[in-house]
């Protein structure tokens, strides 16, 4: 017979356990960011800019196990910009009713799954900071980003801009920027020092410009140019 007061004392201890976990005085970091000379359909919205603070003195501590899930469906990868800390393993499941070939060429962690049906999925730990774009060989149209950072304190911005990073400790920082349309020159403008020192930190809303920036079409994973598209039919068991 489990005794209620048992209960109450486990979760106690639980929870005693979480609070001693938190770091003392941690804060939350927020602010805002706008877009300027934005053109094109991706211009109305700010979502999915990346933020992160790094110490200025020392390494931040990386946590371990987590798991961040980028969904194939509607021939999208969903989220389109992800944001984790190094050593997170990123789940690609193929939520569509035909195959997928996810893969990234860029310097940040090469991968290939291979061609995979519906109902699959494939796993990849990524174990270096870097921005890592992802694409599908079958599908021209499909692509994420994964800005892997080597820091536990990042956020991802929401469609106003806004975005809000939590539980940081107190301490001196560099704010980090990533816009997928923005050059580098304009993030590292952007980048700050700031202080955290026992109260949240609102930072001062900023201007992205998206002036200078140049889209490029990218390649399928053997580097050559996408033929036409493939008709695509609902798997049946059988490729």
């Amino acid at each position: 017979m489990t005794f209620p007061w048992r209960i109450c004392s486990s979760r106690a201890r639980l929870i005693a356990a979480i609070l001693a976990a938190l770091p003392l005085n941690a804060a939350t970091v927020a602010g805002q960011f706008n877009l300027s000379n934005a053109r094109g359909a991706k211009a109305r919205s700010a979502e999915g800019i990346a933020v992160w603070l790094e110490p200025a003195q020392g390494k931040a501590p990386i946590p371990e196990g987590r798991v961040q899930v980028i969904a194939q469906k509607g021939k999208r990868f969903i989220p389109h910009v992800s944001v984790v800390p190094v050593g997170t393993t990123v789940d690609l499941p193929n939520y569509d009713p035909i195959f997928h070939n996810a893969f990234s060429n860029f310097a940040g962690q090469p991968f290939d799954t291979g061609l995979y049906p519906p109902g699959g999925t494939h796993k990849i730990r990524f174990q270096r900071d870097g921005v890592v774009r992802v694409f599908c060989n079958i599908h021209a149209t499909m692509s994420a980003v994964i800005v892997v950072v080597p820091s536990p304190w990042y956020a991802s911005s929401s469609s106003d801009g806004s975005f809000r990073i939590q539980n940081v400790p107190a301490g001196d920082y560099t704010l980090k920027i990533w816009h997928e349309r923005a050059t580098e020159a304009t993030l590292k403008a952007l980048e700050r020092k700031i202080t955290v020192a026992g109260g949240d930190v609102a930072i001062p809303a900023a201007a992205i410009s998206e002036s200078g920036f140049v889209e490029v079409p990218h390649a399928n994973k053997y580097g050559k140019p996408y033929g036409k598209p493939p008709e695509d039919k609902a798997y049946g068991g059988k490729r």
